[in-house]
């Protein structure tokens, strides 16, 4: 049976994540036990056959047994196995087995997901707080359950058609000069790119909405890139400089737009321009400010952007530095040793994220003062959704690329995500791969990580095999850190091998487009598990490493080093294809099974389902070049494909003339 029912506890936060609306159910659920005694308790004994899913951006597998996971969304930069909290807070699992169902916990703080780590067999979900909103969702499939809870968030946003091309960006880019070497590098050695992104040094001294002195006439710069089909795309931050003469800040101040002291002062905290306020992005009339501010950008001919530093991060607070300070002090004239160094190391690594710098702060809402901590999770979404909002109000036709660090579900409507600062770690790439379905079941489709690793020095086998999985996932970006390794695709010895990696992200738009754009209109998902499509397959729902995309094919890239391929489990017999380097295709016909296939680093595999095919264009150097009216399908005789493509621009989605069949 098909059903949501909706349980409210305590007086919850309205998060607006949710946009269909429920009667509040009396009693208890029919699965698992609440318990209020102590905040919010929800346990649930789990079967040994039981797999739990979902909880979208979060550490390890696909099958989320095993682990603790809490949500509380935190700037860290080494993502080990052993991080319960990355940048988002995505609250929905699913727990397939005996019984199968769907659970939402609407909760804007930290919640805790204990998914058999405390107790084997047990799932516990607790907070400590009863103030929140409980939905179960039971269905006649994972699947079902997943589409009932994209339908009850809203549809998912949609990306323009250029933001589906590659991207080169770094942090360290400063001057036009730098932005215009990357570009010709890129263009005179054929490898397709439309977007170069910028990192915090393309502003005036790291204030929001501001360009450096060096580009000149900005303007002008960016319609010089656009004739060169290149869309510059810069970064947004979530601190706001307190600096005299700033206007962002003065009007900032002037209409009580930042988050206060509990006295009613403005909030400081450091963060890259030096001591920052935050815009109060849970005020309605703040959050129209500062999303109005992007207009700035737009009309200077910008078309997309990305926030970041939006937890929000925090360096250090006025009330934190004073402590550390006094500590300090108190140290320096300690000649008995009653302060050990460690104290003193301690809390200069614990001034960054302070969980009391969260408590020190409020937001206005509605006329109430709510404390930061109490709807921490929400700031990055509502960041996002200001931008978006703001979009809506200046060019209400147009689609703009817009994608967040931070997020709570309900941020989907508004923008996608980049999964952080990843490192160039083997692990990273399955890391990355994993943590795709689980975004897409929160509705989060526009998605991909830094490609490479943005921390640490790269590899060049590393890189060609993290932009094979790249040439998948609708955000595909070249990111790296300042200090690393420069890893721009012309860095390394045989150019060639990345144009051709590149050259295949290209000749698939045409499918991966029409791909997002089904399941963005239908509320599914563009990446699956594999147990999804085959539940009654025991193998293929123990299967991490490999993943299904749109309806046609499956994925399973390379992520070992030194590898020349990999083992590979096939549900059913599938055609196994493999772009080479010269441009040519290779097809096989695999029986279901496992088998050992061949992939260099300079190829990219897929497997097309038995009975299906899939368009492929010919190779070029910007998405708006590429050739929709000769296409070749490649994949099975006698099968047909239903080709969604529009403009890229506008929002018409559901015109028929959108999609096309094409016969095999």
């Amino acid at each position: 049976m098909r059903m949501i029912k909706k349980y409210t506890y305590g007086n919850p936060f309205f998060t607006e994540s949710v946009v269909a609306s429920f009667e509040a159910s009396e009693g208890m659920p029919e699965v698992g036990t609440v318990n209020l005694d102590n905040g919010f308790s929800f346990l649930y004994d789990m079967k040994a056959e039981d797999a739990v899913y979902g909880l979208g951006e979060a550490n390890r597998g696909i099958n989320k047994r095993g682990y603790k996971y809490i949500s509380n969304n935190t700037d860290i930069p080494n993502h080990h196995e052993d991080v319960y909290s990355l940048y988002a807070s995505h609250n929905f699992v699913v727990i397939s087995g005996e019984r199968t169902f769907g659970l939402y916990i609407d909760y804007p703080s930290s919640l805790v997901f204990d998914i058999g780590y405390t107790k084997m067999d047990e799932l516990h979900i607790f907070c400590d707080k009863a103030d929140l909103d409980l939905y179960v969702i039971t269905g006649e499939s994972i699947y079902d359950i997943v589409k009932q809870f994209r339908q009850m968030i809203g549809k998912s946003y949609i990306a323009p058609k250029f933001a589906f091309g590659f991207g080169q960006s770094r942090w360290g880019y400063k001057t036009p000069e730098d932005f215009a070497y990357v570009v010709k590098k890129y263009r005179e050695n054929h490898i397709p790119i439309d977007m170069v992104y910028m990192d915090i040094d393309y502003m005036d001294h790291y204030k929001d909405f501001t360009i450096n002195e060096a580009f000149g006439d900005f303007s002008e710069y960016v319609e010089e890139l656009k004739k060169e089909n290149i869309r510059l795309i810069p970064i947004i931050d979530a601190g706001v400089k307190i600096e005299e003469g700033y206007d962002v800040y003065e009007e900032g101040v002037a209409n009580n737009y930042f988050c206060k002291r509990e006295d009613g002062s403005d909030f400081v905290a450091a963060v890259w321009p030096g001591d920052t306020h935050f815009p109060d992005m849970l005020n309605p009339e703040a959050r129209k400010w500062f999303g109005d501010k992007y207009r700035f950008l737009i009309e200077q001919g910008i078309e997309g952007f990305w926030n970041d530093m939006n937890e929000p991060a925090i360096f250090y607070s006025s009330e934190g530095l004073a402590e550390a300070r006094e500590l300090a002090g108190e140290f320096a004239k300690d000649t008995e040793g009653k302060t050990h160094p460690w104290e003193m190391q301690d809390k200069m690594l614990s001034i960054a994220n302070n969980p009391e710098d969260y408590k020190r702060f409020y937001h206005n809402v509605d006329g109430k003062k709510i404390r930061h901590d109490k709807v921490h999770n929400l700031f990055g979404y509502n960041m996002t959704r200001a931008a978006g909002e703001a979009f809506e109000r200046i060019d209400p036709e147009k689609r703009f690329l817009m994608f967040s660090r931070s997020s709570y579900i309900g941020m989907h409507r508004y923008g996608g995500i980049w999964t952080g600062d990843n490192k160039s770690w083997w692990s990273h790439i399955l890391l990355n791969l994993k943590m795709l379905p689980s975004l897409n079941m929160c509705g989060f489709l526009y998605t991909g990580a830094d490609l490479g690793g943005f921390g640490a020095d790269t590899t060049r086998e590393l890189l060609l095999r993290f932009l094979a999985l790249g040439v998948f996932t609708p955000l595909m970006r070249n990111h790296s850190a300042t200090g690393t390794r420069e890893q721009e695709c012309y860095q390394f010895e045989n150019i060639e091998d990345f144009r051709a990696v590149i050259n295949t992200r290209y000749r698939l738009v045409p499918y991966l487009y029409s791909e997002y754009m089904k399941a963005a209109l239908s509320d599914d998902m563009y990446f699956k598990p594999l147990g999804f499509v085959y539940p009654d397959d025991k193998r293929a729902i123990r299967v991490e490493d490999q993943l299904m995309l749109g309806n046609e094919i499956m994925i399973a890239p390379v992520y070992e080093q030194n590898a020349r391929g990999r083992y590979v489990y096939l549900p059913e017999e599938m055609k196994f294809v493999k772009f080479l380097p010269d441009g040519s295709i290779s097809e096989e016909i695999l029986a279901k099974g496992i088998h050992y296939v061949d992939v260099a680093s300079n190829e990219v595999p897929l497997f097309i389902r038995n009975g299906k095919c899939i368009p492929v264009a010919e190779a070029a150097e910007c998405v708006k070049d590429i050739d929709t009216e000769h296409l070749q399908l490649i994949g099975y005789k006698n099968s047909s494909y239903t080709m969604y493509e529009d403009d890229g621009i506008c929002k018409d989605y559901d015109k028929k003339e959108n999609y096309r069949v094409f016969t095999n």
